[in-house]
């Protein structure tokens, strides 16, 4: 699994003229899901993502996670994390998951990260959608589950 996550001040996500996902102060998690993927992924995501300190306390220093500050966190599919352009000039997509268990994965994603605490809101799975946002900071920070597992 691949997150490209961001800090924000606030997020929003809009289908069409609706908006279907809004926070405040918290991250937008970009969420890329493979076909090698499982809940073991998610729960390890999770688990970094709702303790990873990147929220500033009161000296200035980013020492406070997404539980501290009592965050908000919009999660939005994204395949296209999963993009390899090494060869030609058109992205291939081949690791990332078929659509039925990547929305699988997604939804059990949003439920591990309810279930720590954390207010969730989301984008529609395989809408065409507009995000906007406000990076704070700006902290923008990429993981992937293939990283945590190599450092065991």
């Amino acid at each position: 699994m691949r997150a490209l996550i961001q800090r924000v001040s606030e997020a929003q996500v809009t289908v069409g003229d609706a908006i279907v996902g809004r926070i405040g102060e918290g991250l937008l998690v970009l969420l890329g899901v493979g076909k090698e993927d499982r809940e073991l992924e998610a729960d390890i995501l999770v688990e970094k993502i709702v303790n990873l300190r990147i929220f500033d306390d009161d000296a200035g220093k980013m020492n406070l996670s997404t539980l501290d500050v009592e965050g908000e966190v919009l999660v939005v599919s994204q395949f296209t994390l999963f993009a390899d352009s090494r060869r030609g000039r058109r992205p291939s997509y081949i690791g990332a998951a078929a659509p039925e268990e990547a929305n699988r994965l997604y939804e059990y994603f949003m439920d591990r990260l309810k279930s720590s605490g954390i207010s969730v809101q989301a984008g529609r799975f395989q809408a065409m959608m507009n995000v906007e946002l406000v990076n704070s900071g700006p902290v923008t920070i990429w993981l992937d589950t293939d990283d945590f597992k190599k450092e065991k």
